[in-house]
């Protein structure tokens, strides 16, 4: 099989995977394009990201432009000759760039395209129940995760699994179909087709701090599968009163069940044994959470730091 020059494209851990499974292919990794490097914490510690540390360590080469325009970035680009690049969870692009090797660009989504186009596709399909997600491989063209379908793979969800879960498998069998796109690319035995015509197809816009508060108002399971949807990161959450205090609540994991209690939706019931909150069809029990300025804990340990319950109110 004949061995393809790649230039990859990526930045968090998710790429990292598919740069690691490219490299021990037969395929040659002849230079990665990550984020820059930036300062965060307390400390202001120089971090680099999982792309970057990987391909350092190999002795890939690396480029950190600002701006994907640079001429001269470009320039160092084209005298790498690459065959084809490859983009996992990285940022637009510009025509001069995608357009520039040989047999094109493409990109992994950890989606079924065309649903779930956009920047949270794992927690967006965990939110809305799906039973089953996966990954496709597409050539990158101006429009956002709106190009020819490569290869597509599909991955059944688990019952009560969060995005956090999720990710972490779609990462691992999302790196092995980037492989074998290479090795269909490469062997000229991929047929490109168009995504399927859908009216309204399911989105997955980015995620802000806004989009992550609870709605107590919501059925049983939409409040449960909105937490999980959004477990571990960004975590959704709830605010509560501790006597004249307002704190924010992040919940991680929980149960349910339905039942018709004739309470408001939002209704706390807060004992030492037992943290329960009324929603629109039952209840939701808090199994896992994080009160803002305390560290993430057991609700057994998160009951037992309270000795007035009388002063807990949503």
């Amino acid at each position: 099989m004949k061995s393809l020059k790649v230039v990859f494209l990526g930045t968090p851990e998710f790429a990292k995977t598919s740069l690691e499974a490219i490299h021990q292919s037969k395929h040659q990794v002849v230079g990665v394009v990550t984020v820059a490097d930036k300062a965060s914490g307390r400390g202001q510690k120089i971090n680099q990201s999982p792309v970057k540390v990987y391909a350092s360590e190999n002795n890939i080469p690396v480029f950190q432009p600002e701006k994907l325009r640079n001429p001269e970035f470009l320039e160092e680009l084209r005298k790498l000759d690459a065959d084809v690049f490859v983009v996992v969870a990285f940022r637009m692009m510009p025509k001069v760039l995608f357009e520039m090797p040989k047999l094109g660009t493409f990109n992994l989504h950890a989606s079924l395209l065309p649903d779930y186009r956009g920047a949270a596709p794992i927690n967006y399909a965990v939110i809305n129940g799906e039973e089953k997600t996966g990954a496709t491989t597409f050539f990158i063209n101006e429009k956002i995760d709106e190009g020819n379908i490569l290869l597509q793979e599909e991955l059944e969800i688990l019952p009560d699994e969060n995005a956090g879960s999720l990710h972490d498998r779609l990462m691992e069998m999302g790196s092995k179909l980037v492989v074998k796109t290479l090795d269909g690319l490469a062997e000229n035995a991929i047929v490109e087709r168009p995504q399927p015509q859908v009216e309204h197809p399911k989105n997955a816009y980015k995620i802000f701090k806004e989009d992550t508060r609870i709605s107590w108002k919501a059925s049983s399971k939409t409040v449960h599968q909105f937490i999980l949807g959004m477990s571990p990161y960004p975590a959704a959450f709830t605010t509560i009163k501790i006597g004249e205090e307002e704190k924010g609540l992040k919940i991680f994991a929980g149960k349910f069940e339905i039942s018709d209690h004739g309470k408001p939706s939002g209704t706390l019931d807060i004992s030492k044994n037992e943290f329960k909150i009324y929603t629109e069809d039952g209840l939701y029990f808090p199994l896992e959470l994080q009160l803002e300025g305390k560290k993430r804990m057991t609700v057994k340990d998160f009951l037992n730091g309270f000795r007035n319950f009388e002063e807990i109110k949503f």
